[in-house]
C-alpha cells in the first residue's frame, strides 16, 4: 500500500488540493448567498445584470434589466420585450470556483498563481457577461434556437475558454510546466 501511495503521490496531492479548494470555496460562496436570505438576489448577480445591460445597450439603447420583487432573479428586456432572466447560477461564480480549484491544485510559485487566478477569474467574468448579452440578442432574433443557444452553444463556449485557460496554466506556469518541457 505504501508503495502505491508513493507512486501516486502527485496525483493524490492534486486530487486532495483540488477537492479541498473546491469544497472550501463552495462553502464560502454558499455562506455568502445565505447572508442574503431567502428570495433575495445577491450582489454579484445584480452586478452581472447591470453589466449585461451595458452590453445590450450597445445593440439597443433602451435595453433594461429589472429585479423581480418576489423571486430572486433579474428580468432582461431587449427591444422592449422580456427576453430572459438572470438567476444566481448565471453569474459564473461556480465556473470561477472550478477554475480556481484546478489552478490551485496545479499551483506554481505564489505570485504567478495568484495573478493567474485573479486575471483568469476576471476574464471568465467578462466573457460570461458578454455571453449573456449575446445570448439575449440571439434569442431575440432566433427564439426557436433558445434551447440550443442556452443549453449547448454558450456553455460549450464558457467551459471551452476555462479549459484553454487550464491548458495555458499547466503548460506555461504550473510547477509541472518545466518538467513537461524538459521531457
Amino acid at each position: 500500500m505504501k508503495k502505491y501511495l508513493i507512486l501516486y503521490k502527485p496525483f493524490l496531492f492534486f486530487l486532495g488540493t483540488f477537492f479541498f479548494t473546491y469544497i472550501v470555496l463552495t462553502f464560502l460562496y454558499q455562506e455568502y448567498l445565505n447572508s442574503f436570505g431567502e428570495n433575495k438576489l445577491d450582489t454579484i448577480t445584480r452586478l452581472v445584470g447591470e453589466n449585461t445591460k451595458q452590453v445590450l445597450q450597445l445593440f439597443d439603447n433602451k435595453a433594461i434589466v429589472e429585479e423581480n420583487k418576489s423571486e430572486p432573479y433579474i428580468m432582461v428586456f431587449y427591444k422592449q420585450k422580456y427576453i430572459a432572466r438572470i438567476i444566481e447560477g448565471c453569474n459564473a461564480i461556480s465556473v470561477i470556483i472550478l477554475f480556481v480549484s484546478f489552478v490551485a491544485a496545479f499551483s506554481g510559485k505564489l505570485k504567478p498563481t495568484l495573478f493567474f487566478i485573479f486575471g483568469g477569474s476576471l476574464f471568465i467574468y467578462i466573457l460570461n457577461v458578454l455571453r449573456i448579452g449575446f445570448l439575449c440578442v440571439l434569442v431575440f432574433n432566433f427564439p426557436n434556437q433558445n434551447q440550443f443557444l442556452h443549453g449547448v452553444l454558450f456553455p460549450l463556449f464558457i467551459y471551452g475558454v476555462v479549459f484553454i485557460l487550464w491548458l495555458i496554466w499547466v503548460n506555461k506556469f504550473s510547477r509541472y510546466a518545466s518538467k513537461i518541457i524538459k521531457e
